[in-house]
């Protein structure tokens, strides 16, 4: 009998996982000791009551199933169901790893990509989808659509003005943060501002997102947490990528989230004007063949 894991199932045993790191900066000071309880020891988890958890993260039953809720499930009960199922769908397919040899010389590489390939995965399980179509339209719709982000964040932020651009969107992504601040000052209620941050928490960032608020634009935060000062004044949250990885690469596993989910809002607002997308692509096309050889 085949023992192959079907894609779906892998996707949605990621998010268990997935949704408390989004969720830990919005978490109380005890309620984050029950969501590291559940994260280092979701074994011992699955079979303890709500007071039992309580005792092993120093606090009560009612703090443990007002955490769960926080993180989006129904109650304590619904948060070990579904790590009961993220727990038999890995200690499956870990069965399947464990059969191929092992190359020490490829150890790392092996180990690395497989992180990115899970961190990819959560993109797509933590991802709201009123929340994404309703970004896909603002982008379909808009006159302008500009692409903030500092740090790690700028080479996506140019990446997908550059992507969107190829379609027939008006885009860009200014990477001076003063530039930044002037351009959101001056965007209308036609435009969109899309905000890539990680953390929600820079201050140039959360300067720009304020400032295109304030100029009427829409909103949209792409982001690896719930809860941030960012997320607390856009129109629209898109989450992804909170994952922590092996030797603490959680903010390259962002990235790689962040790219992915780009890279779908990218098509999907291309399905929503082919017309547009297919005579920018023709152009797009024709200027690279200037280029080469």
């Amino acid at each position: 009998m085949s023992t192959d894991l079907p894609p779906t199932d892998l996707g949605a045993a990621r998010e268990v996982q997935a949704r408390i790191y989004a969720h830990l900066p919005g978490l109380q000071a005890a309620e984050v000791r029950v969501a590291r309880v559940v994260l280092e020891q979701p074994n011992v988890v699955i079979y303890k009551s709500a007071s039992e958890v309580g005792q092993l993260a120093s606090t009560s039953s009612a703090t443990v199933i007002r955490c769960a809720q926080k993180m989006g499930f129904k109650g304590f009960h619904d948060l070990k169901l579904a790590l009961a199922n993220e727990l038999a769908v890995f200690e499956q397919a870990r069965s399947e790893e464990e059969r191929a040899p092992d190359d020490p010389r490829t150890a790392v590489l092996v180990e690395i990509t497989r992180a990115g390939a899970e961190s990819v995965r959560d993109a797509g399980a933590l991802v709201d989808p009123d929340a994404f179509e309703a970004v896909v339209g603002a982008i379909a719709d808009a006159h302008r659509v500009v692409f903030f982000g500092v740090g790690t964040s700028a080479p996506l932020c140019q990446d997908a003005a550059y992507r969107f651009s190829a379609i027939g969107v008006l885009a860009e992504a200014p990477t001076d943060v003063h530039v930044q601040h002037v351009q959101a000052r001056l965007l209308s209620a036609q435009d969109v501002a899309v905000i890539v941050s990680h953390t929600g928490s820079t201050r140039e960032t959360l300067a720009a997102a304020a400032a295109a608020r304030a100029a009427g634009a829409t909103t949209v935060a792409i982001t690896s947490f719930a809860v941030s000062p960012l997320t607390e004044q856009v129109d629209h949250v898109i989450v992804a990528g909170s994952r922590e990885l092996a030797l603490r690469l959680e903010a390259m596993a962002s990235r790689l989230a962040h790219l992915a989910l780009l890279d779908a809002l990218l098509v999907a607002v291309a399905h929503r004007d082919e017309s547009r997308a297919a005579n920018a692509l023709e152009h797009y096309t024709d200027v690279l063949g200037e280029h080469r050889l």
